[in-house]
């Protein structure tokens, strides 16, 4: 299986970046491809930047990459209640050339957050839309107090309870 992985944030320090990397290592198997959305920028979507730039490449090789995969695997940063500018900004340009964005792609979707409730507005927000988007959802887990329940420096959960819900969304996808 190739899965798709990527953190829907652009911080070079991200969280939601570090519990995807493990997550993806979990999927027995799979042939993993880790995307930066750091190399996906794209000028702010308009319907004037549009006209002006067409379909940008970045958007069309971004859709390729999901294209090219068998499942996706996102974890999601919340910022303000809501995705990161640099996830919806790059998923607005994506929608533009292929309103099926997922293009059928089984998916498993995660959020972390320092907070109690671990990015769950965001997450919510994600599974509600995915299949709207071409999304199959196959699983979602919110891991709470990011801190308390990863080991930074082992990069991995050290959380029993949520190590064991993230195994069993991720088995979902085979």
């Amino acid at each position: 299986m190739k899965l798709l992985a990527f953190a829907a944030s652009s911080s070079k320090k991200s969280i939601n970046k570090q519990l995807v990397t493990y997550a993806a290592k979990q999927v027995a198997g799979a042939e993993v491809e880790l995307l930066d959305l750091n190399d996906y920028e794209l000028p702010l979507f308009s319907v004037d930047k549009e006209a002006e730039l067409g379909k940008p490449a970045l958007a069309l090789a971004f859709l390729d990459k999901i294209a090219a995969s068998d499942a996706i695997l996102i974890s999601f940063a919340e910022h303000n209640g809501s995705y990161s500018a640099a996830y919806k900004n790059l998923f607005d340009w994506c929608s533009r050339a292929n309103g099926k964005v997922f293009q059928g792609k089984p998916m498993v979707m995660l959020s972390t957050s320092p907070g109690a409730r671990g990015g769950a507005s965001v997450l919510a927000a994600a599974t509600g839309s995915a299949p709207f988007f071409g999304g199959q959802l196959k699983a979602s887990l919110s891991v709470p107090t990011f801190h308390e329940n990863f080991d930074v420096e082992k990069q991995e959960l050290k959380n029993e309870e949520l190590k064991a819900k993230l195994v069993t969304a991720l088995a979902s996808l085979t």
